[in-house]
């Protein structure tokens, strides 16, 4: 989420909370000024990639720009910025392409790789097998789920079961959404349904929260803590929970699955992967054995 997204919450959220919407902006101001220096062409590696994409020589990349630190708006208001835009433009530099990050609806990445407008979905996707079937994957982080409540008089939940009775802010199109519809059906037939606000974007959801609508935020657990990191003591994150593998989506069987995968190995022997995870604070999401569709539910 953009800064101002992060100061609205924080002034939602309590009134100490105008201090921290300057040492926020200062910290966030410190990463995103970090440079991570663009890898050189692998010409083998370039070589793979198929024709028609190479005569365009840019990949439109896709990405929902509200999911702080993996994808959102910078404060020109319109740069779409992140971990995610950072590791797509690297590995397209492997690739002797470039890379034009673009904003869009959660919802609407996977319709339009299919459709051919978008090269590359990099917007936080857990690989699913569900998904699989329409798009293909490089898998590149190992992530979980977890929740976010108001320290003062929020629920602390840490399992999915304890969501029973309460009301959840949720993304629409999310592996979150389907856990907690899935949950949802044990509650009702428990007495105590869950109260799903579903919102078309993960900004709407964060607001739900601190505007007192909801109880708890559902989400990645890397956007949980970036929330905690930003919102300090007057909110409050769940374990982490339910891990898997996340993936940059492709159009299936275009060919570009193999260069893409290639490429993502060679960040990963020269130390630009774990710098850009490192930049963006998300290091414990990092894996060593990416895959091509290694879904895992």
């Amino acid at each position: 989420m953009s800064k101002l997204v992060i100061c609205a919450l924080a002034l939602a959220l309590a009134a100490s909370l105008l201090a921290g919407c300057g040492s926020s902006k200062s910290s966030s101001t410190a990463s995103t000024a970090t440079t991570v220096a663009q890898p050189s062409v692998n010409a083998a590696i370039a070589a793979q990639v198929p024709e028609a994409i190479k005569k365009k020589g840019t990949l439109t990349v896709a990405s929902e720009a509200q999911y702080a630190p993996n994808e959102f708006i910078a404060p020109d208001g319109h740069t779409v910025i992140g971990m995610d835009p950072d590791m797509v433009k690297a590995l397209a530099a492997v690739m002797g392409l470039k890379a034009n990050v673009v904003n869009s609806t959660f919802e609407a990445i996977i319709p339009g790789l299919a459709a051919g407008r978008y090269d590359i979905g990099a917007s936080s996707f857990t690989d699913t097998k569900e998904r699989e079937k329409t798009v293909d994957f490089v898998t590149y982080l190992s992530v979980g789920e977890a929740f976010l409540s108001k320290a003062n008089g929020g629920p602390q939940l840490n399992t999915l079961a304890e969501l029973c009775g309460h009301t959840v802010s949720v993304e629409k199109g999310t592996t979150e959404l389907e856990d907690a519809e899935k949950q949802n059906k044990k509650c009702k037939e428990a007495g105590k349904p869950i109260k799903l606000l579903i919102f078309p974007g993960q900004n709407d959801a964060n607001l739900a929260l601190s505007s007192g609508r909801a109880e708890v935020d559902f989400a990645d657990s890397p956007i949980i803590a970036y929330q905690v990191r930003k919102l300090g003591v007057n909110v409050r994150s769940s374990q982490t929970f339910g891990t898997s593998p996340e993936g940059l989506a492709l159009p299936k069987g275009n060919g570009m699955a193999k260069p893409v995968l290639e490429a993502l190995k060679v960040l990963m022997a020269n130390g630009t992967y774990q710098a850009i995870l490192r930049k963006w604070e998300l290091q414990s999401a990092a894996i060593s054995n990416p895959t091509i569709n290694g879904a895992t539910r």
